[in-house]
């Protein structure tokens, strides 16, 4: 188990370094920051503007600022923004816990409406219940989520005016944005709760249980949603590492204060070290889901561990 967790560590700390490495690269195409501060204007010289490099530190080849950045993520310090010299990790403290309250939300939301609904169109295999609920999730699947976002807007703000279109206000300001990523979710783990389900129920003690007289409620329940809950639980964990990396759009379209904002506003603004660092706080988000995931796995299932 110690090869195996250790097999899982190395590959995360891999797709870390390529993440910040490329994100650090990229940023660097979309233009120069010091020409953005100055306004642009005509009238700034190329001494302002190597001023303003060596005050940033961007005069600094592209590897020396590199190796600065990965130095600064194991102490917490991203630097500082470009716009205010706010420290990127107090913007970051300030984003975050928006991100994942609106992610356990939206992963809740998911769960509450995809498990009942997985299974009973498990138990109504065939039958129009079934069909409907298979048609419904393929068609959840088909919706972008900026998409749905800006539906929501157009129907609960807009056109109904009963909910606020965007900002954290209070707690109907979670119910769009949340419900947005709530039915992306859904149309995923309904059909994973439905195939699991009917596998279980195809098994011998299932039929044991129905044949002692329980109640199906209790067999569906108690028995048969407990034992394929495995497949179901690993795959939400998994789950949740996308949801941070794909609830920026959202975000975006919500205005709300969180991480998809923030780094927005950082691409806007050409603000290379708020880009930089919540970029890798999300990727770091990521792995260290799927990390814990792989391990929890391993630990379930032996077979695992060999591969």
């Amino acid at each position: 188990m110690a090869g195996f967790i250790l097999k899982r560590l190395l590959q995360a700390i891999f797709v870390v370094l390529a993440v910040t490495l490329i994100v650090s690269s990229a940023v660097r195409l979309s233009g120069d920051p010091a020409i953005m501060l100055m306004g642009g204007g005509g009238n700034v010289t190329e001494e302002d503007l190597q001023n303003i490099r060596q005050a940033l530190g961007l005069e600094r080849p592209f590897f020396v600022q590199y190796f600065s950045f990965l130095q600064g993520i194991f102490v917490g310090d991203f630097g500082r923004s470009f716009m205010g010299g706010t420290p990127v990790s107090t913007l970051i403290a300030q984003a975050l816990p928006s991100t994942l309250l609106l992610a356990f939300t939206s992963l809740l939301v998911s769960i509450a409406l995809s498990v009942p609904l997985g299974v009973y169109a498990a138990v109504n295999r065939g039958r129009w219940p079934d069909q409907l609920i298979r048609i419904l999730s393929l068609v959840g699947l088909s919706f972008p989520n900026f998409w749905l976002a800006i539906m929501m807007v157009l129907l609960f703000s807009i056109v109904l005016g009963i909910l606020p279109p965007s900002g954290m206000e209070g707690p109907e300001s979670f119910i769009m944005p949340a419900l947005t990523m709530a039915i992306i979710l859904t149309a995923t783990n309904v059909r994973l709760v439905r195939t699991s389900m009917l596998e279980t129920l195809s098994q011998q003690y299932i039929m044991v249980a129905r044949s002692k007289g329980l109640a199906d409620r209790v067999v569906l329940y108690k028995h048969a949603l407990r034992n394929s809950a495995i497949p179901l639980v690993t795959y939400i964990g998994l789950q949740f590492g996308g949801l941070i990396g794909g609830i920026v759009i959202v975000e975006r379209v919500f205005n709300w204060p969180g991480m998809g904002t923030l780094a927005f506003d950082a691409i806007s603004g050409r603000d290379y070290p708020v880009l930089q660092g919540t970029i890798t706080v999300l990727a770091l988000f990521i792995v260290l889901i799927n990390l814990l995931v792989d391990i929890a796995y391993g630990l379930i299932d032996p077979r695992i561990r060999t591969e």
